[in-house]
């Protein structure tokens, strides 16, 4: 057996598989809790600590990245097929 070839096996199977987990985990749950209001919706302002709603999120969660991706490909791949 080839080294360069058992390299590259060990390098390209377990990226493979991160990627192909990662890409299953996006499609079985494609939001995740939000890191700013740790998934209440709500922060406080810094003057005198009042909540106020997270502007980064609507209700405590947010959309995942590899979800994002998807979603652009997905709608420019529609676009492009009208």
């Amino acid at each position: 057996m080839d080294p360069l070839l058992t390299l590259a096996s060990v390098i390209v199977t377990p990226a493979a598989l991160v990627t192909l987990g990662y890409a299953g985990l996006c499609w079985v749950s494609p939001f995740k809790t939000c890191k700013r209001c740790a998934g209440t919706g709500h922060t406080t302002t810094r003057f005198l600590r009042r909540p106020r709603a997270c502007r980064r999120c609507d209700r405590g969660l947010r959309l995942r990245t590899g979800r994002r991706v998807f979603n652009y490909f997905h709608r420019l791949r529609a676009e492009a097929t009208r």
